[in-house]
């Protein structure tokens, strides 16, 4: 999985005054949990937030503090602001290269399905999937061969097997699966 360098500042547990001054200033708050260390509050600036952020793609986070301590971590989860989409608080989850970690990572589909040249049509239902594995067999996206699929057919994750990682998603979720069109009724 690649990885992504972000460079923070060390902060203290302030006031919602404070954390508003913060991002007038144009960071971020943030909080790095996880792993047996203790919370370390920081903030981002919101520009290099973004490659993190804007993108469907999963990274492994070198965080950098201005104290010269170094983490790495996942983003866990993200709040925005209702109405302009602003990052209004961000949560990394320190892992270890030991230790099994979870992530959400992008499924690509390849191939040309059956069903489609028969004149069916191709509906993606998922765009990331969960995956378990130790942080050097993490996936940078998850390949979904759909050659083989019929109309009326679906692939379920439950339906995928991969040998460095496992897929923890529910097994009965729907990946992707080809429709039944008139073009394909006439055929």
């Amino acid at each position: 999985m690649q990885h992504i360098e972000l460079k923070g500042q060390l902060r203290t547990a302030g006031s919602k005054a404070a954390t508003k001054a913060l991002r007038a200033q144009g960071l971020i708050p943030c909080n790095l949990y996880g792993n047996g260390i203790q919370n370390v509050l920081f903030s981002v600036k919101a520009q290099d937030l973004k490659s993190v952020t804007n993108t469907p793609n999963a990274y492994i986070i070198d965080l950098v503090l201005d104290n010269g301590e170094k983490y790495t971590a996942i983003l866990r989860e993200a709040q925005w602001h209702p109405v302009t989409d602003e990052p209004l608080h961000i949560d990394f989850f320190a892992v270890v290269e030991d230790k099994p970690v979870t992530i959400a990572v992008p499924v690509r589909v390849s191939g040309h399905s059956e069903g489609v040249k028969l004149g069916g049509k191709l509906v993606i239902s998922v765009r990331k999937l969960n995956v378990k594995a130790l942080l050097k067999d993490l996936p940078d996206v998850v390949d979904v061969d759909v050659t083989s699929l019929q109309i009326g057919k679906q692939i379920h994750a439950g339906d995928l097997s991969f040998d460095n990682f496992e897929i923890v998603s529910p097994k009965a979720t729907i990946i992707c699966s080809v429709r039944a069109t008139r073009a394909s009724n006439k055929a």
